[in-house]
């Protein structure tokens, strides 16, 4: 049997789906005569290359929230915030001209918290300027509020999600906004759904392609995520201050049967195991900001954000050898995980003109990250005594981890220069220090210091009111993820218990280079933009052999030598008003990548990312009718990437995704959601061949195929505006 017969038929559209997606863009650039509503809805002008829409624009769809609003605009895609260790000056989305000083309570959660009548307009900004509170993006959605003495509004949502497997599980969200003179405030209290039932089926193989096993996994998470959140503001003449704080909790228990099968009696299970695992997982944040606007019109302003993440779990095995002798389960494995993360983070910045056309901004961060893990497994065999620490099994010393702690302090100072050249260019110029000290103690006692210099410069040219191009080059240093560090447990191979540690990592240095053009359809009839990009990395990440003794093969996260990755990203989002259908917005986008590096264990040249996604999207508002309805489509582009451990190499075949939606408003202004997700029950794969000691011998001991999937969840969301 070859991986393509287990392959479904829809990774096979690659090549149609590209032709489609390249068609869709032609179809965006040849549709510039659509006419947009007859009010003045946008104003770009050479010196301001602002796009405005008024909040009279969105009134004939009914929108309830800031996302139903920008789910109107073509071209406009938000990133979800967060990510990483500090604040940087990163970032998509403004409030008010404000940036939320939040990572969990992030600005685009906040956007469905704001009811759309509060909204007097949203701006998309594709200049850069010091008076921005965020930077580095292409555009900047910018959401002005209504300016009103007093207003409130409160939004209730319930809903019902509907499993493959016949389960059903309700969730609600409630939101209060009021605003009573320079005061203004936003409390929410969500319980989000997220039950999950995946089922996997797994075929082994011998080297010559003789079935030896038959598994069928059932994996359930039974878990309800609960936060609370609120955002309060305060503004009076040149001051204003702000506060967010948020806490959620999602404990729940993973229930996971496995059955593995003979192939010659496929009907009769040859044994049986058990995984119940129960996590605890909580986390919360207290972030602020103060800003004060001098009279010359200077800018100072404060951030802060204080945050604690945990997440633990165990996890227990429990093997039936033969269940027709109805046999008693045994115990065969523990792994208890623990992690605790800590942020404190600082930042201060101050801005101001230098003259007409150039200004400055000054600042600094101070950050630091802790975190505390351990991780302890106990296994049925061994040599060491049982011990109730493990589990009531033996504890497994070589790779268990009683406890550990990793702490960094960084400092960042940085200088951003803006530059408006003339009427049409502007050039914005950035330096960055950064300095840090990572420690470590535990098993391994250590401490490292760490200096980097973080030059960039972005170069925008509007060529035409419509047309603009981005040019970008920058000196970037990624984050090193803490969890490498030290040994972890291994949840992605049930022949795996736990992956080691390596606290010689140094992070992942790059160059990026990035082109960008943009044209802005005429009468808002939709946006083309095209982006080429590449980058140089310097000691990337990867997988490296640390075994000591080659019959017993240990890897670990390591730094694999210098790297390279291209490729451009096309996308197309325009209005259908040629077609008699103005309301009407078709999205298409088809993102090609490559890479290169030396993979250590085979000495291959190998890809360190995938090679792209396509995309298509359609909505439609029947204005008429209170309804709108639409689809969302995306396929990966498969092939050609291998994940390489020290004694397996996996193959992975992603799932495509199509989502559809249908929407209409009742009754007194109650909306009504229909979502189907995973509508086709598209399933992802993987190939993974097993080796006898290091997989650059090249000795096969077995082959897994193997497919899993959750099928297709329809939800019903019912939400009403007070």
């Amino acid at each position: 049997m070859t991986r393509s017969s287990i392959i479904s038929p829809i990774f096979r559209a690659t090549t149609r789906f590209r032709v489609s997606a390249l068609s869709l863009l032609i179809i965006s650039l040849s549709n510039t005569t659509t006419q947009a509503s007859t009010d003045e809805i946008t104003a770009t002008t050479a010196e301001n290359s602002t796009v405005i829409y008024p909040a009279s624009f969105f009134q004939p769809y009914n929108p309830v929230s800031v996302n139903d609003m920008i789910d109107r605009i073509p071209g406009v895609s938000l990133s979800g915030g967060g990510g990483g260790r500090g604040l940087g000056s990163g970032g998509d989305l403004l409030i008010n001209g404000q940036r939320l000083a939040g990572k969990d309570n992030s600005p685009q959660d906040q956007l469905r918290r704001i009811a759309a009548r509060e909204v007097e307009r949203i701006e998309i900004i594709r200049g850069t300027s010091s008076d921005l509170a965020v930077r580095g993006s292409g555009q900047v959605v910018n959401v002005v509020l209504q300016d009103a003495d007093t207003r409130a509004s409160t939004s209730v949502e319930i809903s019902t999600d509907r499993h493959t497997d016949g389960t059903l599980q309700p969730g609600a969200t409630i939101s209060h906004s009021r605003q009573t003179g320079n005061l203004n405030a936003t409390f929410s209290l969500q319980a989000d759904p997220q039950y999950n039932h995946n089922q996997r089926r797994e075929i082994s193989y011998t080297p010559g392609l003789a079935a030896t096993e038959l598994m069928n996994e059932d994996n359930v998470r039974d878990r309800m995520a609960y936060q609370a959140s609120t955002l309060v503001g305060y503004r009076a003449g040149q001051h204003r201050m702000q506060l967010n704080a948020l806490y959620g909790t999602s404990d729940h228990p993973v229930d996971i049967l496995r059955q593995y099968r003979s192939p010659q009696m496929p009907g009769t299970v040859a044994r049986i195991e058990r995984e119940p695992i129960e996590y605890v997982k909580n986390n919360w944040e207290l972030g602020g900001d103060y800003e004060f606007e001098f009279d010359d019109g200077g800018n100072l302003l404060f951030l802060f954000i204080v945050n604690d993440d945990t997440d633990n779990n165990v996890r227990e095995r429990f093997l039936t050898d033969s269940p027709q002798t109805a046999d008693e389960e045994r115990k065969v494995l523990y792994i208890e995980s623990n992690s605790r993360t800590r942020e404190r983070i600082a930042q201060s910045t101050y801005s101001w003109s230098l003259s007409d056309d150039q200004d400055l901004q000054l600042g600094a961060e101070r950050a630091q990250t802790i975190l505390d893990s351990s991780l302890l497994i106990g296994r049925e065999s061994g040599e060491t005594a049982p011990s109730p620490r493990y589990g009531d099994l033996r504890p497994a010393l070589s790779l268990s981890n009683p406890g550990s702690s990793v702490e960094e302090m960084r400092y960042e100072g940085f200088a951003v220069h803006n530059w408006t050249l003339n009427d049409r260019m502007t050039l914005e110029s950035s330096l960055v220090y950064e300095t840090s000290e990572i420690s470590q103690t535990g098993t391994v006692s250590q401490s490292r210091d760490f200096q980097f210099w973080r030059p960039s410069v972005d170069y925008r040219f509007n060529i035409t009111n419509s047309l603009q191009l981005r040019a970008t080059v920058a000196r970037q240093v990624q984050q090193l993820s803490f969890a490498n560090f030290t040994a972890t447990a291994n949840t992605s191979d049930n022949d795996k218990d736990a992956d080691a540690g390596n606290p010689n990592l140094v992070p992942t240095k790059e160059i990026r280079y990035e082109l960008t053009m943009e044209y802005r359809l005429p009468n808002d009839a939709g946006v083309v933009s095209s982006r080429f990009f590449m980058r140089d990395l310097e000691d990337q990440i990867g997988r490296i052999n640390v075994s000591s003794d080659p019959a017993r093969p240990v890897s670990a996260a390591g730094n694999i030598g210098d790297a390279k990755r291209w490729g451009v990203y096309l996308d197309g989002s325009t209005r259908l008003g040629s077609l008699g259908l103005p309301d009407a917005i078709l999205s298409s986008s088809l993102y090609l990548f490559d890479s290169e590096v030396t993979n250590p264990i085979l000495g291959t040249q190998e890809r360190i990312n995938g090679r792209g996604r396509a995309e298509i999207g359609f909505r439609h508002d029947v204005v008429n009718w209170n309804l709108n309805y639409g689809f969302d489509y995306g396929h990966p582009l498969n092939g050609g990437e291998r994940n390489i451990d020290v004694n397996t190499i996996d193959s992975y075949e992603q799932a495509s995704s199509l989502t559809m939606f249908v929407s209409t408003v009742l009754f007194d202004d109650v909306t009504f959601r229909l979502e189907s997700n995973n509508t086709l029950g598209s399933e992802s794969c993987r190939e993974r061949v097993r080796y006898n000691g290091l997989a650059a011998a090249g000795d096969i001991s077995e082959i897994e195929n193997s497919c899993w999937g959750s099928g297709q969840k329809l939800a019903l969301k019912v939400r009403k505006n007070f």
